[in-house]
């Protein structure tokens, strides 16, 4: 009950004047960019950080929580009328949704991606307020060697899960912890790849690294393939469900988040497992197998519902934690660096309110969603039709802008386009982002952690693995690393 109580106390901050206008604003936004192929929540986020130094703490995360579960919500827009997710979570949505559309039912499938939205950030949200305490409760006892582990599984699961291999997943996080080590040892002082420039000596900024990565590589991306051809968004009418769909969508709606959530919470987990499994799922309990592929409703409701759970599952572990699950949560907690916070068990008793405010506020932000979705799909689709070269202009710009806010110096310019050449270059050899923004974040805590375990230790490396939780994790990444060789071994020896 004290979790359910303080819950209450944070619906005190939500439902203030202020914190109503400023999820409003991240709803809108989110669902607006999510809207837009290829921009997502995270290169959002990422645009804005800058643009929220003023604010207070906050509002300032309020709108971001907004923008994440809005840009869920409008990338199936894009994915159901135009086959073309707007961010990575969406992706599935279009396997039924698009012909869903091109048969005259966009209406239906846009509903029930909206109350599948609805309904698993409703129950995600949930989860989060009853287990969020117990797991910051646990994880106070935590120490270095704890820590550390925690962290080299994220970067393990962030190398093995994400990107065509794990070759190119373990390149992006080398490029990551390289770029974290810029700057001054916090340890002995000494200057770590600064070649010689004051500037750098005190480390490249996060929020550089993230606008560098995701908007300019992302914009630079897009110019190299520009097409000058807008997308015809196909008309949409006016969202309904019939009884019969919803006969067939709201066990759907229900099974979605038992399969996100869990997801969402560990790392390198996101939105696109968990939404593919709820397709798979959805396709083998269905009495209706000769609509799959053709526009299955259920295939639509099902998966958007495990996206949306799955958002909550991220910002659980981000704020139990402080670990960072997918690219949102990872320029989420460089914005809670930006404010001298740190997410993680002691979050909860020394920023109460901002903590019980935000998740309060995310109960705000769904019904805020669904009652926009469901009358404005037809105006989201419009925004379709804006030329690409002039939406990446303004990116462009925005980011610039953004970066020379944080220090007021002409090198973080510089500094941005490097990077950004970085993100352009990582894409054109497949390398995914998210495990180089984990290496900036995660990577200099994790030094510092290791340090400190091997200190307690007197340099023994026994230290790492002296607590149960550590041998525990150090087995999971056991697993995940040979996972491949143990699922091909019944079929070699088949073979042999």
């Amino acid at each position: 009950m004290d979790a359910f109580g303080n819950l209450l106390d944070g619906f005190g901050t939500a439902l203030t004047p202020l914190s109503l206008l400023w999820a409003a604003i991240g709803v809108l936004l989110g669902t607006a960019i999510g809207v837009l192929p290829g921009i997502g929540p995270a290169m959002a986020v990422a645009l804005l950080l800058p643009v929220t130094y003023g604010l207070d703490p906050t509002g300032a995360f309020i709108m971001f929580a907004g923008i994440y579960y809005g840009a869920m919500f409008g990338g199936s827009t894009t994915s159901i009328l135009l086959n073309t997710p707007g961010e990575s979570a969406a992706v599935v949505a279009a396997m039924e949704g698009h012909p869903m559309a091109r048969s005259g039912r966009g209406a239906q499938a846009l509903a029930a991606a909206a109350i599948g939205h609805f309904t698993g950030g409703m129950i995600g949200t949930l989860l989060l307020v009853a287990l969020a305490p117990a797991v910051a409760d646990l994880a106070v006892g935590f120490g270095a060697p704890d820590y550390f582990a925690i962290m080299v599984l994220a970067f393990i699961a962030a190398t093995s899960v994400l990107g065509a291999s794990r070759v190119r997943g373990l390149a992006s996080l080398l490029i990551g912890l390289v770029i974290g080590l810029v700057g001054l040892d916090q340890m002995t002082g000494q200057q770590r790849l600064t070649f010689g420039s004051l500037q750098l000596a005190d480390g490249i900024d996060v929020v550089i690294v993230a606008v560098g990565l995701f908007a300019i590589g992302e914009a630079l991306w897009v110019a190299a393939h520009l097409r000058r051809t807008a997308a015809e968004a196909i008309p949409v009418g006016r969202p309904w469900l019939g009884r019969d769909d919803v006969r067939r969508t709201w066990k759907a709606w229900l099974r979605g988040p038992v399969i996100g959530f869990p997801f969402g919470a560990i790392p390198a987990g996101g939105a696109e497992i968990p939404t593919f499994l709820s397709y798979v799922t959805e396709k083998r309990l269905s009495k209706h197998r000769d609509d799959w592929g053709r526009g299955a409703i259920e295939g639509v409701a099902g998966p958007e519902s495990a996206a949306s759970a799955s958002a909550a599952g991220t910002l659980g572990a981000m704020l139990t934690l402080g670990l960072p699950t997918t690219a949102v949560a990872a320029v989420m907690l460089a914005a809670f660096q930006q404010y001298g916070l740190q997410p993680g068990p002691l979050l909860f008793e020394r920023e109460p309110e901002l903590v019980w405010g935000l998740i309060a506020s995310l109960f705000v932000g769904m019904v805020l969603l669904l009652a926009l979705n469901l009358p404005l799909a037809p105006l989201w689709a419009k925004l379709l039709r804006i030329p690409r070269q002039y939406l990446y202009a303004g990116i462009l710009f925005f980011a610039a802008v953004g970066a020379y806010a944080v220090g007021g110096e002409v090198v973080d310019l510089v500094i941005l386009l490097v990077i950004g050449l970085v993100g352009f270059g990582m894409r054109r050899y497949g390398l995914p982002v998210l495990p180089a923004v984990i290496g900036v974040i995660l990577g200099p805590n994790a030094e510092q952690q290791l340090r400190r375990a091997l200190q307690i230790s007197d340099g023994s490396v026994a230290g790492l693995v002296d607590t149960p939780f550590a041998v525990a994790v150090y087995m999971i990444i056991a697993l995940i690393v040979l996972w491949p060789v143990l699922r091909r071994a019944p079929v070699l020896r088949s073979t042999g």
